[in-house]
């Protein structure tokens, strides 16, 4: 599992997505999320504004997990 950190109190998935290097751009964000399946702890979530916090796990099919830390 790989940890994303983040400085702020949250970060939106969107911008998450970029940060991980999955998109190449935060306008990829709305394609990716209808393309690909992406979990937040473990509930599929298809909103690129999803606000995620420490501690929060991502999983993104065929890419791999993610866990945000501070």
């Amino acid at each position: 599992m790989k940890e994303i950190q983040i400085s702020t109190e949250f970060i939106t998935l969107g911008q998450f997505l970029k940060l991980a290097d999955v998109i190449q751009s935060g306008g990829m964000a709305k394609w990716f999320l209808q393309e690909y399946e992406v979990k937040v702890n473990g509930e599929l979530e298809d909103r690129r504004g999803r606000k995620l916090v420490v501690q929060d796990v991502v999983e993104i099919d065929g890419q791999g997990s993610y866990v945000v830390v501070s």
